[in-house]
């Protein structure tokens, strides 16, 4: 019986092992659900063809897609044609299934790829894969080969996204796009876009124009930690028709774009333009410091609720996707406690306290975007007071929010600070640019699990996914913006995609040494903090020495170290396993590829603290 008992786990240990020590020539990220490695391989040329259905927008669109990324990516630019495949054919198909919308079946062969899905999305994932197929790195060769590969595939989680805060720093349009293109590339399919914040609005409001013609610019910015302020102005803000652009291009990722229109917090560049939605009715200025602002929306003006509506049936007109994202987060009571317009309103609306006069507020809001065709999602905060009816929740300050959201039957995307904030230092500081602070490196990332214990299986049905956040008070750049998003996003992309069964911390190194070559094709200015050395240290102060390890987030790195006083080089030792070293020993070590120092040289002393009687 035991038997019997035992062979199933072995088989399901089998299984999952192999998936994970696949065949080194695959690399796809995020790591698919089934992927079975044939026999040959399927040769890319220029007499390739890509096979559609005629007459079908969606197919055609996917497939001048895919004609252009092999292009890119081979010098090769198959032609699409609607003649019935015979061989050298790629073939794009969509068919009824049980993968769901994103889904998608793949056979590589040596006569052909076959791609197959329900929805365009599932081939838009399908693409994806084949990119990833091709070898790492390559272009402009005029042919690939492709190895031959059975793969079926379909997400865990449907909101796999990333959040670009342009309110504290206004990007480009053009980036935007970049952006999308980034995230879809890793199967992501929501870009939240944080428009609005204290120290900058950046959606142009037709209704109210000193929104941005006031609120879209500031003087100065506070450009890194402590009292350093840049003073060159700053400021940006996105027409109608930059919206209309950005969320089209999106769609064509089978990206949704969820906007963020703060309330009733996060909102002093308004005030600024409009001090008479204050509690004091200002005046006010945009601040050149990060930091929360005391000054938010009167909860108690009537005319607060009229300018909110009309901001929002703006933008729900401009944004065709079901979700707005209202923030709700850090704002301070303090004027509300003191106003007597909001005192009023909690005594007229029957409220405990000011708590409830922000869960009032958040309701009627959502009453209002309900009658829009749109629901609303906020952070965590949005708890407080009680939660608006059909509100969903991101949670932030750790798991605790979506736990008792889930519990509440709310829906909920998992995005705490613990593991998904990305503008945090991703490396040893002293080799990191300048940052909020925090540190989240790569295996961190990596290893959350969005359906928590504390939750039932009933109760983890309401978690819709994940997102990775990039808040911009120090990302003053694309460049630094990429470098803090990549490769943690990876991360953030297998995890809400992959099932935990098939995630392997190092498998998904070993993938990424191909996705870094993918990146620099790409142009993405990666962070290669994964390769930095850091110290494991066990001090044994009674016989005055330290056993020490060494480790990266890299795939069987080759450490070379020193303590001697000496650079790590070539020549130096190469780490093979735990040192001993005696007290007051220095450490230096780095990361080598094929004879090159690949990391900045990492540094710890050994110095015990003894107990005294």
């Amino acid at each position: 019986m035991k038997r019997l008992i035992i062979l199933p786990a072995i088989l399901a240990l089998l299984f999952s092992t192999g998936l994970m020590a696949q065949d080194h020539q695959f690399a796809i990220v995020p790591q698919p659900l089934e992927l079975e490695p044939k026999q040959g391989e399927f040769l890319l040329s220029e007499t390739t063809a890509i096979q559609l259905e005629d007459g079908n927008p969606a197919l055609q669109a996917l497939g001048a897609l895919l004609a252009q990324g092999l292009f890119e990516r081979t010098g090769v630019r198959p032609q699409l044609t609607a003649d019935q495949p015979k061989h050298n054919t790629i073939t794009l198909q969509l068919v009824p299934d049980t993968l769901g919308d994103e889904g998608y079946r793949l056979t590589v062969g040596k006569d052909g790829i076959i791609a197959r899905a329900t929805k365009g999305n599932g081939l838009f994932y399908a693409i994806q894969t084949i990119y990833q197929l091709l070898p790492a790195g390559s272009a402009d060769s005029g042919s690939a080969a492709i190895p031959a590969v059975e793969i079926v595939d379909k997400p865990r989680f449907g909101w796999r996204g990333l959040m670009l805060d342009v309110g504290r720093y206004f990007y480009s349009v053009d980036y935007i796009k970049k952006y999308i293109d980034y995230l879809a590339m890793h199967k992501m399919n929501t870009f939240h876009w944080h428009l609005v914040e204290d120290h900058g609005w950046r959606i142009e409001i037709k209704k109210y124009p000193r929104l941005t013609d006031v609120s879209a610019w500031r003087p100065s910015t506070n450009f890194q930690r402590g009292p350093y302020i840049n003073s060159n102005p700053h400021g940006g803000f996105y027409t109608h028709e930059d919206v209309k652009e950005v969320v089209a291009y999106a769609q064509s990722k089978y990206v949704t774009v969820v906007p963020e229109i703060e309330l009733p917090g996060h909102v002093l560049s308004a005030l600024v333009a409009y001090p008479e939605l204050s509690c004091t009715g200002g005046p006010f200025e945009i601040p050149e410091q990060w930091g929360i602002q005391q000054d938010i929306y009167c909860a108690g003006k009537e005319e607060v609720f009229t300018f909110l509506e009309g901001v929002l049936s703006e933008v729900a007109e401009l944004f065709p996707g079901e979700i707005i994202h209202i923030g709700g987060d850090e704002a301070p009571k303090d004027r509300w406690k003191a106003c007597p317009h909001c005192q009023k309103r909690i005594k007229d609306e029957g409220l405990k306290d000011e708590h409830e006069l922000q869960s009032y507020f958040i309701t009627r809001i959502e009453k209002f975007l309900n009658s829009k065709g749109k629901r609303i999602i906020g952070w965590d905060e949005i708890l407080e007071g009680g939660l608006a009816p059909n509100a969903a929740v991101m949670s932030w300050r750790g798991t605790k929010g979506g736990i008792e959201a889930a519990r509440m039957h709310h829906p909920v995307v998992m995005t705490p600070t613990t593991h998904m904030y990305l503008d945090y230092f991703q490396g040893e500081p002293y080799h990191e640019p300048s940052g909020i602070g925090g540190y989240l490196p790569l295996r961190k990332v990596y290893s959350f699990e969005p359906h928590l214990e504390e939750l039932t299986a009933e109760e983890r049905q309401y978690i819709l996914g994940v997102q990775g956040n990039v808040w911009a008070e120090y990302i003053h750049s694309p460049e630094k913006a990429d470098y803090m998003t990549y490769p943690r996003a990876a991360a953030v992309a297998e995890i809400g995609w992959s099932s935990p069964e098939h995630k392997n911390w190092e498998d998904f190194t070993r993938r990424l040494e191909a996705q870094y070559l993918r990146y620099e094709q790409a142009g993405i200015n990666y962070a290669k903090s994964a390769y930095q050395v850091y110290f494991e240290v066990e001090d044994d102060a009674a016989a005055e020495k330290s056993t020490v390890t060494l480790k990266t987030d890299s795939y069987r790195p080759e450490i070379r170290y020193t303590v001697d006083g000496s650079e790590p080089s070539s020549d130096s030792p190469k780490y093979e396993g735990p040192i001993d070293v005696a007290e007051y020993t220095t450490v230096r070590a780095a990361t080598f590829k094929d004879g090159k120092r690949v990391s900045p040289v990492s540094i710890r002393s050994m110095v015990h603290t003894r107990k005294t009687e």
